[in-house]
């Protein structure tokens, strides 16, 4: 009988017809591997001139499957011509100038070419100077003595001009700076009880011109120490200006969060872009920066500094996973205000005053008398003298040894409860034309 023939099967790994035998060598590669590994080791064929004639693995149906180089890929995809450039800035610029409006993607677009920015003109040289008069071969020049020491008598007044003005600036100014430029949406906290007194215009300027792109809310604090009509009143004023919304910080009862996390919520939407958005709260002190973030997240959070201080920096809190909150130290902004009206502001500490009777003749000429009367249960006072001795009749330790009134402290007690709202003080609206 003829033996039959036994098939010998490759073994080579690169081989698609080998055997895939279950059991030591189960992992080996399948015919489809193997024909990927070929098709990447597969290089075309090409004449003397290096021109491809044939190449392996393409398809019949498309004649040339090679891309084209071209220097196109290399350039910008997208333009824009002058004139539509033009209309888009102009366009942008009229719908910007309202505050209510959000730019959506601006990372997509070119900013530095809208902006409007100005034309440098090139410096006369020659019209201020002549050249004769200052490239001379053999002329040296002499300083005189006078010119030197009016140099001198210039450096020393610059000098101190410059030292003036960095100690007017305290280390909490540069604090502000950092949550600018950090934020994305800036909160000006104002005292619903003189908002127009509590406003940065220097701030709002700042931001108007250099940082269009970041958004500005006001938002007014301490709304339950003035009456219903007037926070009515100084909303519609304000709104015409920027976003404006109430609020009474409050860590039990806020009144307002409701409505100010829904803005936040809003602008974290808009900003989809960015991972997180930051808020930035700003303002005078004592207006309740600290108090308003501590009622958003229901917990006293932040700590509580009544007055400007040195050492306060910012401080980063989480509201949200895309919402961050950064707390500003309060600072004095300038301006043409008296003592008084500063005194009035909260930013100045009571301790602190020289001379605090001088300032109660302005306390009783703003606060109602009838307000007075029930604080301090005083019906009738000739002058301020005569009502800070019959409020030392009152106070505990009001008189000091010998039955003298002690007239500073119950000075300085009058002004304290102003600040903190037991004597009930605001200015009112301004009064809108119907229209």
């Amino acid at each position: 009988m003829q033996k039959k023939r036994e098939i010998k099967r490759p073994k080579h790994s690169l081989h698609a017809n080998r055997s895939n035998v279950v059991g030591k060598n189960s992992n080996r590669r399948t015919a489809a591997t193997v024909r990927r590994l070929k098709m990447y080791n597969s290089r075309p064929t090409r004449n003397v001139r290096g021109r491809v004639i044939r190449v392996a693995f393409k398809s019949k149906e498309l004649p040339c499957t090679r891309i084209q180089s071209d220097r196109r890929w290399f350039t910008p995809t997208r333009l824009i011509g002058q004139k539509q450039l033009e209309c888009f800035r102009e366009d942008m610029e009229s719908r910007m100038s309202n505050n209510y409006n959000v730019i959506l993607g601006e990372k997509k677009l070119p900013m530095s070419l809208l902006n409007n920015l100005p034309k440098q003109k090139r410096a006369q040289l020659l019209d201020t100077q002549p050249v004769d008069s200052e490239f001379v071969p053999s002329k040296k020049t002499n300083v005189e003595l006078t010119k030197f020491q009016a140099l001198l008598q210039k450096v020393d007044t610059s000098k101190d001009v410059f030292e003036q003005t960095v100690s007017a600036k305290p280390s909490s100014w540069s604090e502000l700076h950092k949550v600018i430029d950090s934020s994305d949406v800036v909160i000006q906290v104002l005292d619903a009880r003189d908002p127009q007194g509590t406003r940065c215009y220097h701030l709002e300027k700042h931001l108007k011109e250099k940082c269009k792109h970041k958004h500005m809310i006001l938002l007014l604090n301490k709304c339950d120490l003035i009456p219903a009509w007037a926070t009515k009143g100084w909303i519609t004023t304000l709104s015409k200006e920027y976003p404006t919304l109430a609020f009474s910080a409050d860590t039990n009862k806020p009144f307002g969060k409701d409505s100010l996390i829904s803005v936040l919520q809003q602008f974290a939407t808009l900003k989809s872009d960015k991972q997180a958005v930051s808020i930035g709260f700003v303002g005078y002190p004592n207006v309740g920066k600290s108090s308003v973030i501590s009622a958003l997240n229901t917990k006293n959070i932040c700590k509580v500094l009544p007055t400007q201080t040195e050492g306060k920096v910012l401080q980063y809190i989480t509201l949200t996973e895309r919402i961050l909150l950064l707390d500003c130290p309060g600072g004095v902004y300038p301006c043409s205000d008296s003592n008084t009206d500063v005194l009035f502001k909260g930013t100045i500490r009571v301790e602190n005053l020289r001379d605090a009777a001088e300032h109660t003749a302005e306390v009783l000429k703003r606060v109602k008398k009838e307000h007075l009367e029930r604080a301090y249960k005083i019906k009738d006072w000739e002058d301020e003298n005569d009502f800070l001795v019959k409020l030392c009749n009152q106070l505990e330790g009001g008189l000091l040894k010998g039955g003298e009134p002690d007239l500073m402290k119950a000075a300085k007690t009058v002004i304290t409860d102003l600040q903190s709202g037991k004597i009930p003080f605001f200015v009112p609206p301004v009064k809108q034309d119907d229209a």
